[in-house]
């Protein structure tokens, strides 16, 4: 298996938060937007952002974990936020399961299937050999 190269070209903005991209060679483990459910399908912190935000990421690592992945294996993250607001503080918590080198991320700003819901989270993993 190839380790993934963060790229971040010197010409271009330094990233905040993020890799400009990953390349990778290999398996690929596509993990669907994991959202602040229990295994009993609730909402796990439905009036706290932070809360909920750390079960996603919790949900999404159980995911991970369940294709033969860890974080470190992550080469692209997708974040939908239902406010802008939230944005701190979800920096703080993916830093708790995604330390440096960041995987390359996108963040969106948008409703989200239920309306309370605050966060869904998205992945892919380069599955070691």
């Amino acid at each position: 298996m190839t380790t993934p190269t963060f790229l971040n070209p010197e010409d271009l903005h330094a990233p905040g938060g993020y890799s400009h991209a990953v390349t990778c060679s290999g398996r690929l483990l596509v993990v669907s937007g994991q959202i602040g459910f229990d295994k009993d399908r609730k909402i796990v912190g439905e009036n706290d952002f932070s809360l909920q935000c750390a079960q996603a990421f919790e949900n999404l690592v159980m995911v991970l974990k369940s294709g033969g992945a860890k974080p470190s294996d992550v080469v692209r993250l997708g974040i939908i936020l239902s406010d802008r607001q939230y944005l701190p503080e979800l920096r703080k918590i993916r830093a708790q399961f995604f330390p440096a080198p960041l995987p390359a991320s996108t963040l969106i700003i948008a409703g989200l299937i239920l309306p309370e819901l605050k966060i869904e989270v998205e992945a892919l993993a380069q599955l070691p050999a």
